[in-house]
């Protein structure tokens, strides 16, 4: 549905410095999902947005939609954002708030170039807002609708010109943590009933992991891993990616060899000699990185069976209501584990740890 080639997008800075706010970045999206392009601020994931709707032009690539080449570098090819069949919703909804909800959704089909009866708009509106749960608020003022109203309004305005592609920018930041939490499903369902072709942008990985089919991470104006939600966060290809999707633990190790089954090594790290996974082949001596996410961390106050055990102290803990974080003191290393509120050891107290080799990666730093 959507394929993007070679993307290259530069700026002047103030000072006159070249910024490349997007390099070689290429991907594609197939109908009828959700593609997130996730990364930190200034990363060039809206700027790559933005080339797709054609409110930025690139220096060098191409873009295509349906099939059908929208930009195009080699060819000198531009076509303009209003001849490209998209929708769009910003991080800022831009509800018009003079006019009423049923009049903001039904906007864009009275500026648009093609001419609807009244009829057809009506049954358009009525339609979109039946779908974003805002019929019966039709003649209401925009103003009056909360956040999470305003931000379906904003969507049922993106959706009346049924496009062939929605473009979402920080759709959702502007709500508060539990209204975030509960658009995420509305989004989600919404995207899986209309089975619309969708490229979110966003910072919140969390946002990203619950929504996407697959996730692009950004760095510096490229593309560091793509990959569905599971792959991207439990087989991160270098450190960015592990530190960025999540939250995870570091521990530089050098590589003694290959252990067992292909793909395992041992490794000595300030904890000791330890059994780890790799996902690109590693050598005597290399220097890798080992990332262990908090939840794979486990902790029991008796001795477990199996590899990868070590006795450590409990020195401090935090209750998040349904899971606890333990930071566990091995030696002069800390490590955070996140388990069920259950285990009540105390601070101060001894409490084994045990790391499943599957679940400690090493990557080439």
């Amino acid at each position: 549905m959507l394929t993007v080639k070679g993307l290259c997008t530069e700026y002047v800075g103030e000072r006159g410095q070249p910024i490349r706010a997007a390099q070689e970045v290429a991907f594609g999206v197939p109908p009828g999902k959700l593609f997130t392009l996730l990364g930190p601020s200034g990363c060039g994931k809206t700027t790559t947005l933005r080339s797709i709707a054609g409110l930025e032009r690139p220096q060098l690539g191409e873009i295509a939609i349906g099939g059908e080449l929208v930009f195009s570098s080699q060819k000198n090819l531009f076509v303009p954002p209003n001849a490209r069949g998209l929708g769009m919703v910003f991080q800022s909804y831009a509800i018009w708030p003079h006019m009423t909800v049923y009049e903001n959704a039904a906007f864009p089909l009275r500026v648009g170039r093609r001419k609807f009866s009244r009829r057809e708009i009506d049954e358009r509106v009525m339609r979109v807002l039946a779908t974003v749960d805002l019929a019966e608020m039709a003649q209401r003022e925009a103003t009056k609708l909360s956040g999470g109203q305003q931000q379906r309004l904003a969507l049922a305005r993106a959706l009346v010109m049924e496009p062939r592609l929605l473009l979402l920018d920080e759709p959702l930041s502007n709500l508060d943590a539990k209204l975030r939490e509960r658009m995420r499903f509305e989004l989600k369902r919404l995207q899986r009933e209309l089975g619309i072709t969708t490229v979110y942008v966003t910072h919140d990985q969390s946002e990203a992991l619950a929504l996407s089919h697959a996730i692009a991470v950004m760095n510096r104006g490229r593309i560091e891993q793509i990959g569905a939600p599971r792959e991207v966060y439990e087989r991160p290809q270098n450190q960015f990616v592990a530190d960025f999707v999540g939250t995870t633990n570091f521990l530089d190790a050098t590589v003694s060899g290959a252990d067992g089954a292909a793909g395992f090594y041992r490794v000595r790290c300030e904890l000791g000699e330890l059994k780890a996974q790799a996902h690109e082949a590693l050598r005597p001596a290399d220097k890798v990185v080992l990332s262990v996410r908090p939840e794979d961390i486990y902790l029991s106050e008796l001795r477990p069976d199996g590899e990868n055990v070590w006795q450590g102290t409990v020195d401090q803990k935090v209750f998040l209501g349904e899971s606890a974080d333990f930071q566990v003191a091995i030696g002069e290393r800390r490590l955070q584990s996140r388990v069920h509120p259950s285990l009540r050891t105390r601070v101060g107290e001894p409490i084994y740890v045990r790391i499943d080799p599957e679940k400690c990666v090493a990557l080439k730093p």
